[in-house]
Parts: structure tokens; sequence; C-alpha cells
């Protein structure tokens, strides 16, 4: 069991359904069949030499805006301000992935393939649960830099659930001190093993809406991390600083298993 703590909540549900693009807030979400949230990065965009193309290596990807319907099932894309008039076009989702692909290769100008999986495109492969990160540490983050709120921050770490009453970086309980073992913990009916502090990339530094990089960004955050870390934290997980938030994997026992806001975390 974890460390005795305030009353740990699911404060939060965001989901990505497509890869590198917006999230949509939902109030309840199942376990897909890959052990990650049904319907996250369930869409993904791969050019000519079968990359993904995301935020890594496209900054161009910050400027599109993706608005869902409520229950998931079309997606409108536009560009707002391009100069080329890109249109706004809505799409049904998961299926138009065909149409899909002719607008994204119109705005990138270069062939794209929008491909689906149900079981989503993860970063890290052994590692696919949600990923998890508290309120508090959102707000910790989102104080080190001059005119980025939290909800900024959100978009920029991209996680999919936040956990409220607890301090900043309480979700570092959630991995071992060692690689090969796990913290198994539960939220509401689904069962996890935590797995690790996750590793940041090169987008949390750049303006979710624009792509235009903060200076200095992973450096304030590392410096940050290393000084501030809680004693709870198993330091020896951290090769390197600029890591925020907690990995997950998830039995297969647990898909199709719902998290609810305001599902407590035991």
């Amino acid at each position: 069991m974890l460390p005795a703590s305030p009353q740990p909540r699911l404060a939060n549900i965001r989901l990505y359904p497509i890869k590198s693009l917006d999230p949509v807030q939902v109030k309840e979400a199942r376990i897909g069949p890959g052990g990650g949230l049904e319907f996250d990065r369930v869409w993904a965009l791969y050019s000519a030499d079968g990359q993904w193309v995301n935020g890594k290596r496209t900054a161009a990807v910050h400027l599109i805006r993706a608005i869902f319907a409520l229950d998931i099932s079309s997606v409108t894309l536009s560009v707002p301000g391009d100069s080329r008039k890109i249109p706004t076009k809505s799409f049904v989702f998961p299926g138009d992935t065909a149409a899909a692909s002719q607008w994204f290769s119109a705005f990138l100008e270069q062939p794209i393939t929008v491909r689906y999986s149900p079981e989503g495109f993860p970063d890290d492969n052994i590692a696919n649960g949600p990923t998890i990160v508290s309120t508090a540490t959102l707000q910790a983050v989102s104080e080190l830099f001059d005119g980025m709120d939290v909800d900024e921050t959100r978009q920029r770490f991209r996680t999919t659930l936040e956990i409220d009453g607890v301090p900043a970086f309480w979700e570092d309980q959630l991995f071992g001190e060692e690689e090969r073992s796990a913290v198994r913990f539960r939220i509401g009916e689904v069962n996890f093993e935590g797995s690790n502090p996750c590793a940041r990339c090169p987008v949390p530094p750049r303006n979710p809406r624009t792509g235009e990089i903060t200076p200095g960004f992973q450096k304030r955050l590392s410096d940050f991390r290393r000084a501030n870390l809680p004693a709870w934290t198993p330091e020896s997980r951290f090769d390197h600083y600029y890591r925020l938030a907690t990995n997950t994997r998830v039995a297969a026992t647990e898909f199709g298993r719902v998290l609810r806001v305001g599902d407590p975390l035991l």
C-alpha cells in the first residue's frame, strides 16, 4: 500500500485522440485494449518515410486546432490565422482517416498518412498505461515561468490523469527504487503498476498553441526538480532531472474497466 497521505482523488481526465494535437476533457474513460485510455492517441500522422509526424519533429502541428464532439465521434480541424486558407473541416472519428490524410497533407505540404489503432500509439511501449501527475505539481511548474498558468502547463506536458488533494510531486511515490520494481495502486476500479518518472521531450518547452520555444525551459525545470525532490522520491530513478509525471502499466485484466473523475486513489 502507498504511504499515508491526504485524500488523493482523480480530478481530471484528458484524452489526446490525435497524437500531438489538442485534448478533450472527459468525466470518465475506459481502459482500452492496449492498456491506455480508450480513444487516447488512436490516430497518428505518418510521413512518407514511415516516421511519426508529431510535435517532436514538426513544430507546425502546434498551429492545428482539433475540436472533438462530446462523444468523440467527430473532430473538426482548423488552422487559425493560416495565410494559405486551409479550410476548416470535420471528419468522422476514428473512421475517416483517408480524408483526414488529405487535409494534413495539404497543411503540412508533404504526403501524410493518418493511421488508426484502437490500442493507441504510446511513446513508451513498455509502460504504456495512462500518465499520472498531480494538480499541485502542475501549479508548482507553472510558477517557474512568467505568464504561464496551470492550464497551459497541462497542455505542455500532456498527461492523461491528474490527481488532486496531494502535494507537489506526490506522484513520485508511484514508482520504486529500481527499474524492475513496480508500485501497485488503484484508482476507482482500475488497478495500476507505477513504472518510472516520465522523461520529457522537446515538446514542453514550446507554447502549445504557437510552437514558440520558451528559452531555458528544460534547464529551469531540471534545476527545480533537482533542488526540490521530496523525501519520498526514489532519486536513483533520475539519471537526469528533466522528468515529470509517472508512467504506468495496466494489466489485461483491467481492460474495459472505467475511471471516473472523483475516484479515490488507494
